[in-house]
């Protein structure tokens, strides 16, 4: 499989404390990973730094085969790597189509302040109704963005990072704070887009009916360093692993 993306010996220091500690990884093209762990364990600030929203103290990231380590976020989102946040990044006050016409309009070279007009463009009018098609808000597209249930929100979030058409997308807790309705509305289009090999996810979870409901591999952090890396049921068998997060919720 080809690999999208290397993190070789990242370290991430705030003074004195090391919150990511020498972590290694490859991200493959394809299968989808999710990083799990205990509440500070790095799982945010590894992302934050592979996504060039912070940078390394140590270590190099290599995406697509060039080394972007200090590249700024927007120009590793025109190279295909983006994200979603814990806490939804969209505009409030636009509607839903709005909000998912900035993205494709900057993609496609079209100033950002055109998302009033974008009807007037018939490439971007098409894009952005076939994403609000694929994400299920199509029927919502008039709607302001404030007034979206949570769970449509964390859609409609997913929807912006998918305008920018990526190769490879992180989610950080994309299923925080949703009903079970919700959560299987939201894991049943990742399931989609990944079968259709359109977008490769890496996501960060808590969820273990999540987790190991769509990881084909699961990357467990402890105190900043990786504890143990494989498929879903070599996680679940590992006493080291059940000892420092998983307990006897899914104990072998």
């Amino acid at each position: 499989m080809t690999v999208l993306l290397e993190a070789r010996g990242i370290t991430r220091k705030f003074g004195a404390f090391t919150a990511v500690n020498n972590v290694s990884l490859a991200i493959e093209a394809g299968p989808l990973t999710v990083i799990i762990g205990p509440n500070g364990a790095g799982k945010t600030t590894l992302i934050n730094v592979l996504t060039g929203h912070l940078m390394p103290t140590a270590g190099t990231v290599i995406f697509d085969g060039q080394d972007i380590t200090h590249w700024p976020p927007d120009r590793r989102v025109r190279a295909g790597l983006n994200r979603s946040f814990q806490i939804t990044d969209v505009f409030p006050q636009l509607t839903v189509a709005e909000n998912v016409a900035v993205p494709v309009l900057v993609r496609r070279g079209y100033p950002a302040v055109w998302y009033r007009g974008y009807r007037d463009l018939p490439d971007v009018r098409e894009e952005v109704g076939r994403l609000l098609e694929e994400v299920g808000l199509a029927d919502r597209q008039a709607t302001r963005a404030a007034a979206l249930s949570h769970g449509d929100r964390r859609i409609l979030d997913l929807a912006l990072a998918l305008a920018t058409r990526p190769r490879l997308c992180f989610l950080d807790e994309p299923t925080a704070g949703m009903n079970p309705g919700e959560r299987l509305k939201l894991l049943d289009f990742i399931k989609r887009l990944r079968a259709a090999e359109r977008v490769t996810f890496v996501l960060v979870e808590h969820d273990m009916d999540v987790v190991f409901g769509v990881a084909d591999r699961v990357v467990v952090l402890d105190k900043g360093s990786v504890l143990a890396d494989g498929d879903p049921e070599a996680i679940r068998n590992n006493r080291r692993v059940q000892e420092v997060y998983l307990g006897e919720e899914v104990g072998a």
